[in-house]
């Protein structure tokens, strides 16, 4: 098992990887807009330097992902992303903790992330791993849908 920075050529993983995990979120009232996300938009993105992305690899299989950008002093991270048949097994954790050390290594004082109210599973997973609620904000979608979500914080 691995975690390595992917590249722009690595953008359909990173994909495959983020459409496999949010597949529970496409019938719920407001789908996650990860599930309207394409390759194209993932490697233009990278591309482009908008962001960076993480791959978890195991026995050669993308098994996790999260994309990130480097701001003036924090890492916010977006899409954590678990294959649902790896979950529980830590993978999640682990990949957090590659992004809390690579935030320590690029000087960064903070890690920071948003998440769904209505995910309060994801909101257990980080507080079990030191993150705290810091903020809320209601998103509104361009549909008019707003989605209440929580902004989540912890030390680097």
């Amino acid at each position: 098992m691995m975690i390595r920075l992917a590249e722009v050529e690595d953008a359909h993983l990173v994909h495959g990887v983020m459409m496999s995990a949010f597949e529970e979120y496409r019938h719920i009232d407001i789908p996650s807009s990860a599930l309207s996300e394409t390759v194209n938009s993932i490697r233009k993105s990278l591309s482009d330097n908008k962001e960076q992305a993480l791959l978890y690899i195991q026995n050669n299989i993308p098994i996790g992902s999260a994309r990130f950008k480097l701001n003036e002093n924090s890492l916010y991270f977006s899409r954590l992303s678990v294959c649902p048949e790896k979950r529980g097994k830590g993978v999640a954790k682990y990949m957090l903790s590659w992004l809390e050390t690579y935030a320590r290594q690029h000087g960064k004082e903070e890690i920071r992330c948003q998440v769904r109210m209505s995910a309060p599973q994801n909101i257990k997973l980080y507080k079990s791993v030191g993150y705290e609620i810091c903020g809320e904000e209601v998103v509104v979608k361009p549909n008019g849908s707003e989605v209440k979500t929580v902004f989540m914080k912890k030390d680097a």
